[in-house]
């Protein structure tokens, strides 16, 4: 072998293995970083937060100027319900039911002699939607009390705006929960006085809230007759990250409530970076490997008289095509382990920069580009030896 080695290797140009090197080495680099990145900082995107019992979204139509002054309702009708129902990427969807009837509550504060009144609206939601214990969220007909869940920023914007500019104590979620508030409803020629308590707050839905069972016992009670189409769905979905939502809402032009409808659009816009990345890197890739079969074939050409007399003296083909065979493999070995050993560096310097931004980002795993360096090393060195051993058979039949 060594002796064939030494016959062999006299036309091999070291410039054109340094080009296919480089080449292989950057286009290889660049297909496993951007498969890394992507593993990596996919979880900050598609994961459920924990502090969720459910993944869903809040969707509604688009209130303009010339739907209005056409009358345009804004309403879901069952053919819109059922077509959302029948995505792939929907669970469950369930319908925002509004109050008919008039609402208005008052309220006195802690310590003053000031009582806030207002008129306000309920609304409620199937009870499965709910993310607050339901022990205490139930009715019965005939009941004075009406659980009620308050919004979180509610309380917010009354401890950082209006109480703080009236001079007003800040109310915690416990003391707030601890006030009676009086509910007054009327409809239909009844009137009657209610006690509201509350029993959570929500992070989730921008509403105030009311069990299902009494929304539908008022509305038939105070606005008999009366009927309307949801102006708002509560959609429980796979993955709130899902692409095919964003381009499903924005088909139909449908308005996402809170931000992960934004999550997804960021996620779908990283995939496509990332494949761009991918692709761009997958093509140096070919290159540089359609690089080193030309300097294989020159060499082999410029050898062409040497090794069809190796063969006339008893060396098979095999053997005549093993070094060149070598050098390809000792190539690609080298080519993958130093560009494992950038991505490796890459990702530990990323991952420290995203853990200033998220404290809980883990480690993550080198598993996904272990698993398409074998792919491709595996597909390049064996396509690699095989045109190089046909390329020899070619050599000795004569047909250069």
């Amino acid at each position: 072998m060594r002796l064939l080695w030494k016959l062999l290797r006299r036309h091999v140009s070291m410039a054109q293995l340094l080009g296919f090197f480089l080449a292989n080495w950057i286009g290889l680099t660049i297909i496993l970083l951007s498969a890394q990145f992507y593993y990596d900082v996919r979880p900050l995107f598609g994961e459920s937060d924990s502090f969720f019992k459910k993944q869903y979204l809040v969707i509604s139509k688009p209130v303009n100027t010339l739907g209005s002054l056409l009358g345009s309702k804004g309403t879901f009708s069952s053919g819109d319900i059922q077509a959302i129902e029948e995505q792939p990427f929907t669970k469950s969807v369930g319908a925002f039911s509004s109050s008919l009837y008039d609402v208005s509550m008052s309220a006195g504060m802690f310590g003053t002699n000031m009582n806030i009144q207002t008129e306000m609206f309920f609304e409620s939601v199937p009870d499965g939607y709910i993310d607050i214990d339901l022990s205490e969220w139930k009715y019965l007909p005939g009941s004075k009390i009406i659980p009620i869940i308050l919004p979180k920023n509610y309380l917010n914007l009354y401890n950082f705006g209006f109480a703080q500019s009236r001079n007003l104590p800040r109310l915690s979620e416990g003391v707030l929960s601890m006030l009676s508030l009086k509910i007054y409803i009327s409809g239909s020629g009844k009137r009657d006085v209610f006690e509201g308590r509350i029993v959570g707050f929500s992070n989730r839905l921008n509403t105030i809230l009311v069990p299902d069972a009494f929304m539908t016992w008022a509305n038939d009670y105070y606005a008999a007759g009366r009927k309307k189409e949801p102006s708002r769905l509560i959609v429980e979905v796979t993955n709130p990250a899902d692409e095919a939502i964003v381009k499903y809402m924005d088909a139909h032009r449908y308005e996402v409530e809170g931000d992960d409808l934004e999550s997804g659009k960021t996620a779908w816009f990283l995939k496509i970076i990332v494949g761009i990345v991918f692709f761009v890197g997958f093509v140096i890739t070919l290159l540089s490997f359609y690089i080193l079969m030309l300097s294989i074939f020159l060499i082999l050409q410029k050898n062409t008289g040497k090794i069809q007399n190796l063969m006339l003296i008893g060396y098979s083909p095999r053997k005549v095509a093993l070094p060149y065979q070598l050098l390809v493999l000792f190539l690609n070995i080298l080519v993958s382990i130093l560009a494992v050993t950038v991505v490796w560096n890459v990702h530990l310097a990323y991952v420290e920069e995203i853990r200033q931004i998220y404290p809980s980002f883990g480690n993550g795993s080198l598993l996904p580009i272990f698993v398409i360096l074998l792919i491709l090393f595996v597909f390049i060195s064996l396509f690699n030896i095989f045109v190089i051993h046909k390329k020899v058979k070619r050599i000795w039949n004569g047909n250069l």
